[in-house]
């Protein structure tokens, strides 16, 4: 889905032992998911194609950092993918929502990533996402960027350089027409260093009515489609068979948020059992396992963390 559009909405957690199984021979993959434990959060998933296997580890799970009006997401853990017999591993950065509580929200991403071969150390990668004000050593600001991805980027203080702008729209001399900059300088005259123009139009647009289905491309709402006969070949643990998410995709919010509310009270229910009984979930798709993952969709380094029970 477009970040743009979904950003002012919640999706749903996956409640323990939820699963999301997607076999498309039309795209050549296949993918399945299990949240194998709740409380910390962590999914595990596996991908594979004639031409790539992919995964998650299992010991990829999220902190959270509260900063009063912004909320950091710290994921911790590995993403693996095998490509022509190498075996890439990676992690992620750091996403930061800002205005949470009130006015526009927008995120960013900041740290850095290693990319490397575990098949031969001479092969690594490392990437530094900045803030949104990079600055030198000494901490002094060096650029000022702003704008937004599907429109433009901005460089530079007031009125600002356009880096980047995706409108194909053009006044005399190259200058961009008239609007308004991020911080509230005019974009009128403002020459455009890079242009998108020669950029082939994207594989898979955004549908006509995709502000109204929550920011989803095409390939998402494929994603959610349940069709009857699917629905007989799917395991009871499947998200497409949450009546919340029924309710929603349908426009009916009342229902769906008492629906939501029913789901989340029995998990509550279900981990004050298992902890008063001390019954530990196991996992039905995936197995906690040492190495790498290999190709049997084992997931997961080491020793399961907690009990993996938890409540929303």
């Amino acid at each position: 889905a477009s970040t743009f559009y979904r950003a002012g909405s919640k999706p749903f957690n996956p409640v323990l032992g939820e699963t999301y199984e997607c076999v498309r021979p039309d795209r050549g993959f296949r993918f399945i998911s299990e949240q194998v434990c709740h409380h910390p959060p962590i999914s595990a998933c596996h991908a594979e194609s004639d031409n790539f296997i992919f995964w998650q580890g299992g010991y990829m799970r999220w902190k959270n950092k509260f900063w009063g009006k912004s909320l950091e997401i710290v994921p911790m853990g590995t993403v693996n993918v095998r490509l022509s017999g190498d075996h890439f591993e990676w992690n992620k950065v750091t996403t930061c929502i800002h205005n949470v509580l009130s006015g526009p929200r927008w995120i960013e991403h900041y740290g850095e990533v290693l990319i490397r071969n575990t098949r031969d150390a001479s092969f690594h990668c490392k990437l530094t996402f900045c803030k949104v004000r990079p600055c030198d050593p000494r901490g002094t600001v060096v650029e000022r960027l702003a704008g937004k991805w599907h429109e433009g980027l901005y460089r530079g203080a007031p009125p600002g350089h356009c880096v980047w702008r995706a409108s194909k729209e053009r006044g005399q001399g190259g200058a961009l027409p008239g609007g308004t900059l991020p911080w509230g300088g005019l974009t009128r005259g403002v020459p455009c260093l890079w242009d998108a123009d020669c950029v082939p139009p994207p594989p898979d647009p955004m549908p006509h009515d995709h502000e109204r289905n929550y920011g989803f491309t095409q390939f998402a709402l494929e994603l959610n489609e349940l069709t009857p006969e699917l629905r007989r070949l799917l395991p009871s643990t499947d998200t497409r068979l949450r009546p919340d998410q029924r309710y929603l995709e349908e426009g009916n919010v009342p229902a769906a948020e008492t629906q939501k509310r029913q789901i989340e009270q029995l998990q509550r229910d279900r981990r004050r059992v298992m902890e008063e009984n001390n019954i530990t979930h196991q996992a039905r798709f995936f197995r906690w396992a040492r190495g790498d993952g290999g190709t049997g969709g084992t997931q997961g380094r080491g020793k399961p963390p907690g009990r993996g029970v938890g409540g929303p």
